[in-house]
Formats: structure tokens, C-alpha cells, sequence
């Protein structure tokens, strides 16, 4: 088919927000999007482009000295009855509006029309961002390509609502199990209801007070939360186990041991097991592009309550920060949509960022 990626509406970030939203990628189908995304970069004279799996790069190679990445995912959660895309007024309506095509939308603009920008630039579109890691991207690229990622700075295009969200909280999921002993419900005193004990649980669930730190001046709230329940054996019997799945979103000043170590101190007395651990990310505002950056947005950064990728750029030593016009409030969301004015305002921040002075 033809590629509806033209120079007309590569040229208007609005326009091509509207056009990567038509493409239909739910994660694990991005490879239309990711063929064409491919062709309009390998016609770029300016740019060397680079293809594994579902995920296209491309980077100038101008010997600036510092390179800085823009990322953005090609993937959109499933379909919920909004796409493809929809005008209402100023406001853009579909799946991926906000999370993140929007964003893809500001990286392929410039990549396209911005020939000489003031670093060398590695542009990343890639796959499978909004599924389990073992099919990201960023994932397959650091195993079978790192280089791809080597820089100075990177900018994740997540949806900010045109504000930097500097780095990303940790998240940490664990499995608290209660036993008992199974008894018939006619005389449950010959057993130990193991959902019951379950309330222990709860209660300091309940009662924790989550811890507020500032790094950066960047604001991150913990949380810890009972995300699941489970038990019961069937409906006349005392049940044996009962297990609580719980989330911990922590901030960037503890590595993944301290939040296990802290979140054991919570349930000291109950079996747990930690079933999935992922570092944050501290703000990285410190290197000169970021700083430059910040100047370009002109408004001071916020930290992300979230985890992001750019937790992968910084466990390689990249300082990165997420930017993007969507709101993340409204992710994943039916009625996901994007206001124009802030695609318009963030392509423009980009622009002026990378411009040469």
C-alpha cells in the first residue's frame, strides 16, 4: 500500500499525530507502522538508518560532541472503541493520541526536517513498550545492539502534558501469603481461616504512611497498595492460604534491595515473594543538554510518579527525561485525546532546543 507518511504531512506535526494515530500498532503489531516509519527515514540524505525487529533508528552523524536520543513507542494499548482518531474542536481523539504517538510525532517531524541540529541526534521508534519488557524495544535493542543507545542525554516522549517529568519511581510487586488449616465451614473452629489472617495484612496496608522525598527539587510520593486478593477452596470450606499481590512505587533514592529490603520490614512475620522488580530513575538534570533543555521549556521540572524507559537509559549511565504533549492522566483511557496547541508548543520546544544558535 502507499505510504501515508508524505513530505506534506511529515512537515506538520499535527497532521502526522493524526496519521500515526490511524495506523493501527497494538503492542505486538507494529510492523506496518514500523515499515513505514523505516522508508521515510532511509530517504532522509541525512540520516544512517538502522532496522531489528519492529524497532527503526536512525542518527545523524555530523561529529557534534554530545548525541542525545529521542525516544518514542510505536505501540498503543488495545482499542476501546476510540480509533481511529476523531476532531472535536482544538482536541484530538484515539487510541495513542496522548500515549504516545503525539510524542513519535515530534522525533519524526525533526528527524525529517531538522538536517543540522546542534547535537548529533539518534532517533528510536520502537515496539512493544506497552506489554511485559521481555518484548520492549529498548529491551531486544540493548541485547542485540547496544551502541544504539550510546549518548549523552535522552528525552522519552511519554505523555507530560508539555512539562518535564524528570526521572521515574521504582516499582516493586511482591506476593504476601497467609496459611491456615482447612476445616468444614459447619465447624471452621477445627481449622484456621487463612483469608482471615489476611487482615493483618490490610491493616498495615492501611495504616502506612507513604514516604514523600524530594531529589532536585523534584517531588516523589511512595505508595504501597494491595493491587489483588486471592483465596478460598470452595464455599463450604475454610480456606488454607490466601495470597495478597501488592504494589510499591518508590522513589529514585532507593535501588531495587532497599525497596525489597524496606517493603520485608512492612510484612516481617509473613512469607513473601518479590515477583517483579524494576529500578527508577533519578532526574538527570545535571548534564549541559538537559539543562539546555530546560531552558527551552521554560518551566520547571516535576518528578514522574510512574515508571518510564528512561529507567533503561539511566541504569547505562544516561541521564534522561520524559517530555511529551499528552496528558498522562488521560493514557490508556476511551476518551484518550490531545490538545493541538500543545502538539504545536512541544514541536516548537524540540525545535528550538536542537536548532543551532
Amino acid at each position: 500500500m502507499q505510504n501515508p507518511l508524505t513530505p506534506e504531512v511529515l512537515a506538520d506535526p499535527v497532521a502526522l499525530t493524526r496519521v500515526l494515530v490511524d495506523m493501527e500498532s497494538v503492542s505486538l503489531n507494529e510492523k506496518a507502522i514500523a515499515d513505514c516509519v523505516e522508508e521515510v527515514l532511509r530517504s532522509v540524505p541525512h540520516l544512517t538508518t538502522y532496522r531489528h525487529s519492529n524497532t527503526v533508528m536512525a542518527r545523524t552523524d555530523l561529529g557534534r560532541s554530545q548525541r542525545v536520543v529521542l525516544a518514542g513507542h510505536l505501540d498503543t494499548v488495545p482499542h476501546n472503541d476510540n480509533w481511529p482518531s476523531t476532531m472535536r474542536g482544538d482536541l484530538m481523539y484515539g487510541c495513542g493520541t496522548s500515549d504516545m504517538k503525539s510524542g513519535v510525532a515530534f522525533a519524526l517531524h525533526l528527524a525529517v526536517t531538522l538536517p543540522d541540529p546542534r547535537y548529533d541526534v539518534t532517533y528510536l521508534f520502537y515496539e512493544a513498550e506497552e506489554i511485559e519488557s521481555r518484548y520492549n524495544g529498548l529491551t531486544l535493542v540493548s541485547q542485540a545492539h547496544p551502541e544504539w543507545l550510546e549518548a549523552d542525554f535522552a528525552v522519552l516522549l511519554e505523555p507530560t502534558y508539555g512539562i518535564v517529568e524528570a526521572g521515574c519511581q521504582g516499582v516493586l510487586r511482591a506476593t504476601v501469603t497467609t496459611t491456615g488449616a482447612r476445616a468444614h465451614a459447619a465447624r471452621s473452629w477445627h481449622g484456621s481461616n487463612a483469608i482471615h489472617a489476611a487482615g493483618e495484612v490490610l491493616r498495615r496496608l492501611t495504616t502506612y504512611e507513604a514516604r514523600r522525598v524530594t531529589i532536585d527539587g523534584c517531588d516523589y510520593r511512595e505508595g504501597l497498595n494491595a493491587v489483588g486478593i486471592h483465596g478460598g477452596v470452595a464455599g463450604n470450606v475454610i480456606p488454607d492460604r490466601c495470597e495478597v499481590e501488592v504494589n510499591f512505587r518508590y522513589a529514585p533514592d532507593r535501588d531495587p534491595a532497599a525497596a525489597e529490603a524496606h517493603v520485608r520490614e512492612v510484612f516481617a512475620g509473613f512469607d513473601l515473594v518479590v515477583t517483579d522488580s524494576a529500578a527508577g530513575a533519578a532526574p538527570g538534570l545535571d548534564a549541559p543538554p538537559a539543562r539546555e533543555f530546560l531552558a527551552a521549556v521554560g518551566a520547571a521540572p516535576i518528578g514522574k510518579l510512574g515508571w518510564t524507559d528512561v529507567a533503561r537509559f539511566a541504569a547505562l549511565g544516561i541521564p534522561a527525561l520524559n517530555f511529551g504533549p499528552g496528558d498522562p492522566n488521560l493514557a490508556h483511557h476511551k476518551d484518550e485525546h490531545v490538545e493541538i496547541g500543545k502538539i504545536r508548543d512541544g514541536a516548537a520546544t524540540l525545535h528550538r532546543w536542537l536548532t543551532p544558535a
